[in-house]
């Protein structure tokens, strides 16, 4: 939920359901906070939407983990009203565990005042149907670090212990002037705000460009949460942002950096396979009205390009770490053909 405060500048509700899903039990040494669930096989689901920036992320780490077969995911479809996200891609719109048709449903299990806007990703307890968390930044940290007792046999350390501190800055200045600072630009109320959201963005854009020119992954030489975090908005930045959001001083494709950085996680497994550029178009061009009233889906632009040689190799670096590649993706969660590059 965003609203535009007096000073016309876009501002982000960052005030999320907070309740963690742990693997500390209460009264131990460094225990759950009161409230907190703990971790369990099968009792949670986790519902996101291709389209989201902030969902593709929960759904990125939890396949590099290897979560599949204790944590089922459920998929939105790519636009909504001002009510909720909905399960349209289901038969007869409906989440066949959940046995609702609306997201907005799970949150009024937890809360039937629930005052804020339904967003994605959230954990629902499957046995009471209830919301427990959409709070995106800390739910994929606890999939790396509360649910390593469920990760698969070579699962890669995306948040280690020693790197961070490291991490949490770099993620911090992604989040402020990358993934939010691209909405900063397109809802901006005034063209003072919209020039400031615009020199802010490309300032980080810029920093990106000199700290990824050394080094393979933002923080060494090993894929970590922070890749992940801008791997999501880099992706939508040609189809979505240059144009619709009107971050347009240069396309991703015309910042050679970056543009070879985006193209070496898509091409790694795990990333570039939970892309659906067909349902991000459709959501930001579609629900955005007040940017598009027409409703227009633009072709364009062409995808080819994600495939081609990236050369970061020459760089070093092993993206998983000691550990491996994520396997094939499951049955019932491929993006649908002709949807990806």
């Amino acid at each position: 939920m965003a609203y535009v405060n007096s000073g016309s500048e876009f501002t982000r509700d960052t005030n999320y359901i907070g309740t963690r899903i742990t693997s500390r039990p209460p009264g131990a040494g460094n225990p759950a906070a009161a409230g907190d669930f703990p971790v369990e096989p099968g009792r949670y689901r986790l519902i996101v939407a291709r389209a989201c920036p902030w969902a593709n992320r929960a759904i990125i780490v939890r396949r590099l983990l290897g979560l599949e077969d204790v944590l089922s995911i459920g998929f939105c479809g790519p636009t909504h009203d001002q009510r909720s996200w909905t399960f349209d891609l289901d038969p007869g719109g409906v989440d066949p565990v959940l046995k609702i048709p609306r997201l907005q449903d799970a949150y009024f299990k937890r809360d039937p005042n629930y005052p804020k806007g339904i967003t994605v990703p959230a954990i629902v307890d499957v046995p009471t149907g209830a919301v427990v968390t959409n709070d995106f930044p800390q739910l994929t940290l606890d999939l790396s670090t509360e649910w390593t007792a469920y990760h698969r046999d070579g699962a890669p350390q995306l948040y280690p212990e020693h790197l961070r501190a490291e991490i949490d800055e770099v993620a911090q200045r992604v989040y402020t002037e990358v993934n939010n600072g691209v909405y900063r630009c397109g809802f901006a109320g005034s063209q003072e705000a919209y020039d400031a959201a615009y020199d802010r963005l490309f300032t980080a854009l810029d920093w990106l460009t000199e700290r990824l020119s050394a080094q393979r992954y933002l923080v060494g030489d090993v894929i970590t949460e922070a890749d992940v975090r801008l791997f999501t908005t880099l992706v939508r930045f040609d189809p979505v942002y240059h144009g619709h959001f009107k971050c347009n001083r240069s396309k991703l494709s015309e910042m050679p950096v970056l543009w070879a950085y985006a193209r070496d996680l898509f091409q790694t497994p795990g990333f570039g396979d939970t892309v659906d550029f067909v349902q991000i178009k459709q959501h930001y061009y579609i629900v955005h009205a007040d940017i598009n009233p027409a409703k227009i889906v633009p072709k364009g632009p062409e995808l080819a390009g994600w495939l081609t040689p990236h050369g970061r190799e020459v760089l070093g670096g092993r993206p998983f770490g000691d550990g491996t590649p994520p396997g094939p993706v499951r049955d019932g969660e491929r993006v649908p053909a002709g949807h990806g590059a």
